[in-house]
């Protein structure tokens, strides 16, 4: 089981973050859990090839979790020359909507779709690539999620949860991911949860959103729909995780020193393992490792 960061940032721009995405590959299938700006870059940068993504998974529908689902199905549709299956794909109920209004007749991409459909060149390509005409257009299998929803696989199973982010604008979820090799979980963007700190119980890794040093909140609301760093390590410790990787993280707090007093601060409350999230590191499932001294 590997666990890769592709997006550990905000929506705010930046070369060093980018938006939220994240990659879990199992023994069966290579599954992502949100696709926001920058993470299909990530992706590549991981060295996976993205025809081999499998599943994915969104949270919810802000832009910086969704916005490169257009180019990750787009690439696997041209480069997979209609020898994989479509992506598998479980969000809110909108993501139908969304999927149609990208992909279908009529829809953003018609103009694209229709031409590498039926321009001679474009089907040349096609068959190159080692397909057969016709070209089918790209149609991701949309499943709409809910509270207590689970996707259950011969090896892997997610169970999903909703988690106060957004509502009533927006339907927003945390996932576990549960594999022979080791248990995953993801808030999405969420503040404190109880139903979330049982799902979690025991997991070998917790991904959890830290949009802000607790106690700067500009305001009340921000408490109810998303965490600061001692809200995500409180939810860790409640949750008896494993590891905690800290992600979603603003220029607020990304500063050298800031980050040292942010991580002290939290290890006060969550003994495990802390991780200050970086874009494309690697998430052990175990305890991290020093390398060998070699002098």
């Amino acid at each position: 089981m590997r666990i890769i960061l592709l997006g550990t940032g905000t929506p705010n721009p930046s070369l060093k973050r980018m938006s939220s995405g994240y990659l879990v590959e199992t023994e069966q299938d290579i599954l992502l859990f949100d696709h926001g700006p920058g993470a299909f870059h990530r992706l590549m940068e991981s060295g996976i090839d993205p025809v081999r993504i499998t599943y994915l998974f969104f949270s919810h529908l802000h832009y910086d979790h969704c916005l490169d689902y257009a180019r990750l199905v787009l690439t696997r549709w041209e480069q997979g020359a209609g020898k994989i299956p479509e992506l598998k794909v479980y969000g809110p109920s909108y993501v139908e909507t969304m999927t149609t209004g990208l992909f279908g007749e009529g829809g953003v991409f018609d103009p694209d779709l229709t031409a590498r459909t039926q321009l001679e060149p474009s089907i040349q390509t096609y068959i190159s690539r080692g397909g057969t005409p016709p070209r089918k257009r790209p149609m991701p299998q949309v499943e709409a999620i809910q509270d207590g929803y689970v996707v259950e696989e011969k090896k892997w199973r997610v169970e999903v949860i909703e988690v106060p982010h957004g509502q009533p604008h927006l339907e927003s979820f945390g996932f576990r991911l549960d594999t022979p090799e080791g248990s995953f979980a993801y808030s999405g963007d969420a503040g404190y949860s109880e139903a979330f700190v049982r799902l979690i119980q025991g997991c070998d890794v917790l991904v959890h959103m830290c949009h802000y040093i607790s106690g700067t909140e500009p305001g009340p609301e921000w408490i109810k729909g998303s965490a600061g760093h001692m809200e995500a390590a409180r939810i860790a410790h409640e949750g008896k995780a494993r590891n905690l990787v800290i992600s979603h993280i603003p220029d607020q707090m990304d500063l050298p020193g800031v980050r040292e007093r942010l991580i002290s601060e939290m290890s006060q409350i969550f003994k495990g393992n802390i991780f200050w999230g970086e874009d494309l590191i690697e998430i052990p499932v175990t305890d991290p490792q020093p390398l060998k001294h070699t002098g």
